[in-house]
């Protein structure tokens, strides 16, 4: 198996492992919510099973502010200073859900399920006392990434389904199983999923988008992998937590890859929002993909995002996300993920933001763009 296709599946894994967690709020009497453009739904008893890392805050705020009352079920390890006010069930997804047992809510939303046999049990569990299930998933489910992708696409599958380590080699394979289970345990009527792609925006800790606009605002010679025409597809998390609580209010079922519009943004376009935002000087230099690909330059997350769009290990980013926009979802201009991600990055301590978790550093750009110099003469 080749490096690139194990850093393909790494990049893709951290799309979405790196970003799914959740924080919540105590249960509250009933009322109203107001819905942008739709009517008003009656308040709803939400569950949220996760930890307050990124997405989770995102989609907690969203709920409160349309009125509804959340509870958060985690093991209280990880920021757990966030919503002091709201009920908080302390527990593990590996044997210890008794804290769940009895409570009755209207809906739940499954941020934190990589193990098909955890999301099973809490399923099975939940499932005669809930009213609506909902659970993130990952687009790297799928199988080929070569190929346009809908929600009918093939998935990718484990020959040992009692395997429970989650590696970059197991982990779409695992969040197919944990659809699976979660869907045997709820049924049809009442389950939803959605596969988002890189969840971008205020709050990433992955600092995989935020590469780009932290590297360009530093000027000078950059460079940039491959093609500006080579397309890529993210998702502002704030859009995807709209569209969670839209699909819990309204009970929508299916299954939904929850993407920017395939063919819309593209490598070119992200250097365009990253100089726009940043007003730096910087020279961009386009490196081939051969070149990447014989320099291993994009290995352990050092070109984050981007993908070789040739060869068995391509990612076309050919994603489509027609079934969740006729569901309702909304996203934002890319440029404005990218502006408000640079805010947020800015109140972050020196020590934190002096270390980016991924992107090449600046002695291995350097030496990259010498060689490349070099054989371009």
């Amino acid at each position: 198996e080749s490096s690139m296709n194990k850093t393909r599946r790494q990049f893709i894994k951290s799309g979405v492992i790196g970003g799914v967690a959740a924080a919540v709020l105590p249960t509250t009497a009933a009322g109203t919510s107001p819905i942008r453009g739709h009517e008003a739904v009656d308040a709803l008893r939400i569950l949220v099973l996760g930890g307050t890392g990124f997405i989770g805050p995102h989609m907690v705020r969203t709920a409160l502010r349309r009125g509804h009352s959340v509870t958060l079920f985690n093991r209280g390890r990880t920021h757990d200073e966030l919503f002091p006010d709201l009920e908080k069930i302390r527990g593990d997804r590996d044997g210890g859900l008794d804290g769940l047992r009895g409570r009755k809510w209207d809906a739940v939303i499954d941020n934190s399920g990589y193990v098909p046999r955890h999301v099973r049990d809490s399923a099975r569990l939940l499932s005669g006392n809930v009213g609506f299930y909902l659970y993130t998933s990952t687009l790297s489910v799928y199988a080929d990434f070569t190929i346009p992708i809908d929600e009918d696409s093939p998935l990718q599958t484990i020959a040992d389904e009692t395997i429970e380590e989650v590696t970059g080699e197991t982990y779409g394979a695992l969040k197919a199983l944990c659809e699976q289970r979660a869907r045997e345990e709820i049924g049809e009527d009442r389950y939803a999923v959605l596969r988002p792609s890189y969840i971008c925006g205020p709050g990433d800790h992955t600092d995989r988008f935020t590469y780009w606009p932290v590297r360009t605002s530093r000027g000078g010679e950059m460079l940039w992998p491959g093609d500006p025409g080579a397309t890529i597809q993210i998702i502002d998390v704030r859009d995807l937590a709209e569209f969670t609580i839209d699909c819990v209010e309204r009970q929508t079922t299916g299954v939904f890859n929850t993407v920017i519009p395939e063919g819309s943004y593209t490598m070119g376009n992200l250097l365009d929002d990253c100089r726009a935002v940043t007003d730096a000087e910087v020279e961009p230099i386009w490196v081939s993909e051969a070149f990447i690909l014989e320099q291993d330059a994009a290995a352990n997350g050092a070109l984050p995002i981007w993908h070789p769009q040739h060869g068995p290990d391509a990612v076309k980013f050919q994603v489509s996300g027609a079934r969740a926009r006729e569901a309702g979802l909304h996203t934002r201009p890319v440029r404005e993920t990218t502006r408000d991600l640079m805010r947020w990055w800015s109140t972050l301590p020196a020590e934190r933001s002096a270390q980016p978790r991924v992107g090449l550093s600046a002695e291995r750009e350097a030496a990259l763009l010498a060689a490349w110099k070099q054989q371009r003469t």
